[in-house]
């Protein structure tokens, strides 16, 4: 039935802030823009081996109930060196969530919190690598 990851999406009270921090995360521009009354609204970003969309959205549009803490769906994202990807986001400004955490033989994650309150996770998974690999082959 979840045939793949389509788009994240995270809120940000402070687009503006949210674009230059994901823009020098990510070292790419979002490729998409759209402005409600001449206001950025949602920006989205294509990234990694399968150009999947990583959306921020203004808080404006958030659900009224919206928590100050941070939360929600737990999503990883594959990275080749988890040690390196975790401290690059918290040199950036990211607050550690969770260190980093073997949870067996070529599985490893952690997680940060983004300067808006998305929990942002990374994972070496050797599955990932093991698919991308498969499909190279092809």
């Amino acid at each position: 039935m979840l045939r793949g990851l389509a788009t994240v999406n995270f809120f940000a009270d402070d687009l503006t802030a949210a674009v230059t921090w994901y823009t020098e995360l990510l070292g790419i521009e979002p490729y998409f823009v759209r402005a409600v009354q001449g206001t950025p609204a949602y920006v989205e970003f294509r990234i990694g081996d399968y150009q999947h969309e990583l959306g921020i959205i203004d808080g404006r549009f958030a659900a009224p109930d919206r928590s100050e803490k941070a939360g929600g769906a737990m999503v990883y994202w594959h990275v080749d060196d988890l040690r390196a990807a975790f401290e690059r986001l918290v040199s950036l400004g990211a607050t550690v969530h969770a260190e980093p955490v073997e949870h067996g033989p070529g599985f490893v994650t952690a997680s940060v919190v983004d300067p808006f309150g998305n929990v942002l996770g990374v994972m070496y998974n050797r599955h990932y690598l093991e698919i991308l690999g498969s499909q190279a082959e092809v």
